[in-house]
């Protein structure tokens, strides 16, 4: 793999920790991240499933002070925007498959895909995609960018530092402040950083037999 030279940062909590143990921080106390560290929170995304392997989002990090403070304008003024030491925009972009199709099918080749399968996929991911109307486009695209957005929140947990995925924001806003192309859709942002002062309360998650079935529903898990 391409990035295996990189400098991995030091892991200070397991998968398991980071899930059961993360809270959505309430406060940063705004400390520059090194950038290795940053990179390899950025890389765990890229590497995230996506349908078709279309890879649809597109990441803008803020880091300056002047930028976080316009995005928090622009997120309904809450403050931890601000505080973050960074704050990863995530994105999804509509005609990215328009650009990047040709791009998807030779790495696939490259990495064994049947010259049959790309064949098809050309004109059958081409098809479906092109059919989507506006919702079902940005519906599409927010199953897409939030499965990479988790890979990089989890990442962050794991070598260290703290997060806080946020939904509270402005689409128009947004697009101002980072000057984004039409295509795009903004899905979500991700505060990374370290907490400055109590933590969040731990507010409970519903029992297994509250939300999961086993075979149809109404039917328990054995």
């Amino acid at each position: 793999m391409k990035n295996t030279k990189r400098t991995m940062a030091k892991i200070t909590k397991t998968l398991p920790q980071a899930i059961m143990e993360r809270r959505a921080t309430p406060s940063f106390d705004g400390a520059p991240i090194p950038t290795e560290d940053l990179k390899q929170i950025l890389d765990a995304g890229l590497h995230a499933p996506s349908g078709y392997n279309m890879q649809p989002w597109r990441f803008v990090v803020v880091q300056s002070p002047e930028q976080k403070k316009k995005l928090r304008a622009a997120s309904y003024n809450q403050a931890k925007v601000e505080e973050a030491s960074a704050v990863i925009v995530a994105c999804g972009d509509a005609d990215g498959w328009r650009k990047d199709l040709d791009l998807m099918l030779q790495m696939g080749r490259e990495g064994g895909m049947p010259e049959s399968y790309a064949a098809q996929a050309k004109t059958s991911v081409s098809n479906f995609l092109s059919s989507f109307t506006h919702e079902q486009s940005h519906a599409w695209l927010n199953k897409q960018v939030m499965i990479a957005l988790t890979h990089m929140m989890l990442m962050a947990e794991v070598i260290g530092y703290d997060t806080a995925p946020m939904e509270g924001f402005e689409q128009d806003k947004v697009h101002e402040v980072l000057r984004l192309p039409m295509s795009y859709w903004v899905v979500a942002l991700l505060a990374v950083g370290h907490l400055n002062g109590p933590d969040k309360y731990y507010g409970g998650r519903f029992e297994m037999s509250h939300t999961v079935f086993g075979e149809e529903f109404g039917k328990p898990l054995k």
